[in-house]
């Protein structure tokens, strides 16, 4: 049965009582071919919030970020965007409307430089002197992508490719921002860098929605979270209250 805990801070609903959501995905029926893997899930991403969708391996997590967006199947449910139905509207678009999204792998141009990587995050930009103050801006973000500028992007350890792919996201200058699993595979120092790289970004306005293995720090990080179990939610409230839960031991314990 789904379990919730209380309510979640007021991070995500206005003090004048106006709903301050940003993104909301209703009823999501998804997967890949005709195979279904996520059963009925609801989310919703308030604006300036970080929410963490986490749980076992092969329990969906993937495969709704990727149903919400549009490069999975979405055979049923609805998805809006600002109280706007994006339901149908394709990846390129929901880019355009402020919606970022980095791909677990294959998140970069190998034959490109930095730099090179970060100009193409802003390929539907105009404004050449806006584009490299933000390229000066991501680097603040990340510094080390500042020394590796002139560098091809085949050249980078996994820690900064996963900050080149961040921050080419940013230069579109989403207002929302899809995290697939950006610390898979990473060293502990590095994904302990970049949970704070990602937490500033969140302080500086932007809205993120993470899919993560190492459920323990996402959720320490996160205003919210949402645990998922064999393509359904069986857990949602404040990343504090998720991990005070025993319900989260037997999670992923499977029932011990």
């Amino acid at each position: 049965m789904r379990r919730k805990t209380r309510p979640s801070s007021t991070r995500t609903s206005g003090s004048d009582g106006i709903d301050d959501t940003a993104l909301e995905a209703k009823d999501i029926v998804g997967g890949y071919g005709k195979a279904v893997v996520v059963q009925g899930v609801s989310v919703r991403l308030g604006r300036k919030e970080l929410v963490a969708l986490v749980g076992p391996n092969g329990s969906g997590k993937s495969t709704l970020l990727k149903a919400i967006y549009g490069i999975a199947t979405l055979f049923e449910g609805k998805v809006t965007w600002d109280g706007q139905d994006i339901t149908r509207v394709g990846p390129e678009e929901k880019a355009r409307l402020g919606i970022g999204y980095v791909p677990q792998v294959d998140n970069v141009f190998p034959d490109l430089t930095v730099s090179e990587n970060l100009e193409m995050g802003s390929y539907f930009r105009r404004n050449k002197a806006e584009v490299q103050a933000d390229i000066e801006q991501v680097c603040r973000v990340f510094p080390v992508l500042r020394e590796r500028r002139a560098q091809m992007a085949s050249t980078l350890s996994g820690g900064e490719r996963q900050m080149l792919a961040i921050g080419r996201a940013l230069m579109a200058r989403p207002t929302a921002l899809f995290l697939d699993e950006p610390t898979a595979a990473l060293a502990p120092r590095m994904v302990a860098e970049l949970f704070r790289r990602i937490l500033a970004i969140r302080d500086a306005g932007v809205s993120i929605l993470l899919v993560e293995q190492h459920a323990k720090k996402a959720l320490e990080i996160s205003d919210r979270g949402y645990v998922l179990v064999a393509g359904k939610i069986v857990l949602e409230g404040s990343g504090a209250d998720i991990l005070a839960n025993e319900d989260l031991k037997r999670v992923f314990l499977g029932g011990k």
